[in-house]
């Protein structure tokens, strides 16, 4: 008979490669300096959390950023048609529609909640675990967006402290 090894060890796949681990700083962002880099950062999660490769989340990113579409407000401003063209550019093909109705959605929220402000969502929040419930309350954000999201705002908890 067979022991069945209960350990939760994660067995290597063949042909996957491990995701990369993204940080704001790859992509010219200090999320400590306010409001602009910490919702690009937020975007560029959002979008990294997605089932999409990472490398199209990044690129599709760049065309916001380029296009200056680097706010809620900016966002929500876009005609849905324009929006679902600016991801088909940026090869999210198939998941267009449902990501163009997720993002204004979440935008939304985030406006109607926070005034449009994750710094205001964080100020707001006693602790950690509660910024990440609070993001996650936000439609399409869930509990890897948030953690991708997180990995960058231990600082700004951390100067709440001092």
């Amino acid at each position: 008979m067979r022991k069945i090894n209960v350990m939760n060890e994660k067995r290597p796949t063949k042909g996957k490669k491990p995701k990369p681990v993204h940080h704001a700083e790859d992509f010219g962002l200090d999320v400590t300096s306010g409001d602009d880099d910490l919702f690009r950062w937020f975007l560029l999660s959002y979008l990294f959390g997605k089932p999409i490769q990472s490398k199209v989340a990044a690129n599709t990113w760049q065309l916001f950023i380029e296009r200056k579409i680097d706010t809620p407000w900016a966002i929500l401003e876009m005609r849905p048609r324009a929006l679902v063209q600016l991801l088909d550019e940026g090869k999210y093909t198939r998941y267009d529609e449902v990501m163009t109705r997720a993002l204004r959605t979440c935008m939304e929220q985030l406006i109607q909640m926070y005034d449009g402000s994750l710094m205001l969502m964080l100020e707001s929040s006693e602790t950690e675990d509660e910024f990440s419930k609070r993001l996650q309350k936000l439609y399409g954000v869930g509990p890897k967006t948030a953690e991708i999201f997180m990995r960058e705002t231990e600082e700004l908890f951390a100067r709440r402290v001092e």
